[in-house]
């Protein structure tokens, strides 16, 4: 192999070599400085810096900043709560595999997420149940997960949000089951330390203040063609075992829940393609009926008792839901085709009366009433189903 021969370069008063080079106020190596010879790995001198006082400076900037921004949320009304993330549905759903298999869990929408409050429940009946319910979600992904596993044989009370359950327009949290079912030991560590160390201490820590998305509900032109919309708000506050209540500023401040009410009314106008018809909701109706069916059958046959509730609704809400998907094509079908017990808010003087302040969902005062009201008429019709099967099985 031919010897390298050094080459010297002399160009602006430097010096290039095969092993060397120098320039005055020029600090970087690159090919053409070192003609014939290989590209090596760059290098750039560090000048001299007073390094710690610019960590100092970047340090004092950040709690500045930080400090601003958890003042700016905690000045309109938040404050530190848990997040309703997959992490914390995961870890209420792992009790079922834990040894608590037997228990009253609920599942369903927003409805039975905000409506149902813990404490009230087991005061009522001595049972604190498992709270599995997902905002803008059908209960169908749950139902199935459950309705699958043997571990789960307790009792099963369901909300049946009729545009959720029966026309499936609502999946946003469908996801959580199978990151129950694939969530890795670091999600799980991840989840412990937000919950130690962040979540019970910064209202900013809420998804709904992260700057990202406070920048996209920012008022932007409307794109041409395209309907109007508003992302939806801050509706709620949870506890740590996924007790949730609406957020009192929804109930207090007039003009939040003024802007709450139109993104309520922006959405309800919104077309939707797949159930613009009467065929077409029919067609998906009885599809969804039919998985509810097979679900409930799986369950009921390995002893879990089920009831359905349809807690309340008003205003646009309810007239939607009233067109969309009336009681006799949806409700008294449900029940006529599983055989479950049901509770309608309807058919039930006590479960009437109560404050929707944007028409789906009760107030915080209202809900532990609601669920006061609630939880003796789930438990007469669970004693009811449990006679019922009993009864059968000594014929």
């Amino acid at each position: 192999m031919a010897a390298t021969l050094p080459m010297t370069l002399a160009s602006d008063g430097g010096v290039a070599t095969a092993d060397h080079f120098e320039r005055p106020g020029f600090v970087r190596l690159t090919a053409s400085d070192r003609p014939g010879v290989a590209q090596p790995v760059p290098e750039r001198d560090i000048p001299p810096q007073p390094w710690g006082k610019i960590l100092l400076g970047a340090l004092v900037l950040f709690l500045g900043l930080m400090t601003a921004w958890e003042w700016q949320w905690r000045a309109f009304g938040a404050a530190p709560g848990y997040r309703n993330s997959d992490g914390a549905w995961a870890e209420q759903r792992r009790r079922i595999n834990t040894g608590e298999g037997n228990k009253t869990v609920l599942i369903g929408s927003s409805r039975m997420l905000f409506d149902v409050q813990l404490p009230e429940w087991e005061r009522a009946t001595g049972e604190r149940p498992i709270q599995l319910a997902l905002e803008g979600t059908s209960p169908l992904p749950v139902l199935e997960d459950l309705a699958d596993d043997p571990e789960f044989t307790g009792r099963l009370v369901m909300d049946t949000t009729p545009t959720s359950l029966f026309l499936g327009l609502s999946g946003r949290r469908a996801s959580v089951v199978p990151y129950y079912h694939e969530q890795s030991p670091s999600q799980r560590s991840g989840h412990w330390l937000s919950r130690q160390f962040l979540e019970p201490w910064f209202a900013f820590y809420d998804p709904d203040f992260a700057l990202p998305v406070v920048v996209r509900r920012q008022a932007w032109p409307d794109r041409p063609g395209l309907p109007r919309r508003i992302l939806v708000r801050k509706l709620s506050v949870q506890e740590i075992d996924r007790n949730t209540y609406v957020w009192p500023k929804v109930v207090n401040d007039p003009a939040y829940l003024a802007l709450v009410r139109r993104i309520w009314e922006l959405q309800l106008a919104l077309p939707q393609p797949t159930v613009d018809t009467a065929q077409k909701r029919q067609t998906l109706r009885e599809a969804l009926l039919g998985r509810v069916t097979a679900a409930v059958a799986k369950l009921r046959a390995r002893g879990v008792r089920v009831v359905f509730i349809r807690p309340p609704s008003s205003g646009p809400w309810q007239a939607q839901e009233d067109r969309m998907t009336p009681r006799k094509d949806s409700w008294d079908l449900l029940l006529q085709r599983t055989g479950v017990s049901g509770i309608h808010f309807e058919d039930y003087p006590q479960l009437q009366g109560y404050l929707l302040p944007e028409w789906s969902h009760l107030g915080a005062a209202d809900a532990k009433r609601f669920t006061t009201a609630l939880a003796p008429l789930v438990a007469r019709e669970l004693a009811r189903e449990e006679g019922g099967a009993r009864a059968t099985a000594a014929r």
